[in-house]
């Protein structure tokens, strides 16, 4: 059974992720399939950085993204494409880090103890195909270093599937 190496805790940010990125990478050996993935995807992030309370994907189809494998509570199974953070990420194909949700306009409140939201969107073969999003309870929980460690594991996220049904 795979079990993260958290003892690089302490280490900095870049060194960190760096880790992670590595661990997860192993934890993606072998597999090629986009829903196996993406489960273990949202499990691994939730179990390894701290201060999170949500962590998943939404799926591009058509103008709105459908809620996939994640980790946390029960989520908005819809969300219009400009609509809430992840809809803005959806619309504009840039990173939103969100400091404050109550301070977003139109954000939605799957859970109402989020504070704080990363989410990223995902480009394969110059189409979006979905978002990452991991929310916090904590305010200003998301730093650039955050923002680049995750972005790294996402892009071996995307290098480890077979996207071809997802088009």
């Amino acid at each position: 059974m795979f079990t993260p190496d958290t003892s690089s805790y302490s280490q900095s940010s870049e060194i960190y992720y760096q880790s992670l990125n590595e661990q997860l990478n192993a934890l993606f050996a072998d597999e090629r399939d986009l829903i196996c993935n993406a489960a273990q995807l949202s499990a691994f992030i939730m179990q390894t950085i701290d201060d999170l309370n949500w962590a998943g994907l939404y799926f591009a189809r058509d103008n709105e993204l459908v809620l996939g494998p994640y980790v946390g509570k029960v989520a908005c199974t819809r969300i219009p494409f400009g609509r809430g953070v992840c809809g803005t990420a959806a619309q504009t194909l840039v990173v939103q880090r969100i400091d404050n949700v109550h301070d977003f306009s139109g954000h939605i409140a799957c859970d109402a103890e989020s504070a704080s939201e990363l989410v990223i969107p995902l480009v394969v073969e110059g189409k979006l195909v979905g978002v990452f999003d991991i929310d916090s309870p904590v305010e200003k929980r998301f730093s650039e270093q955050d923002q680049a460690g995750i972005q790294a594991m996402l892009d071996t996220f995307v290098s480890s599937c077979d996207w071809q049904w997802q088009f």
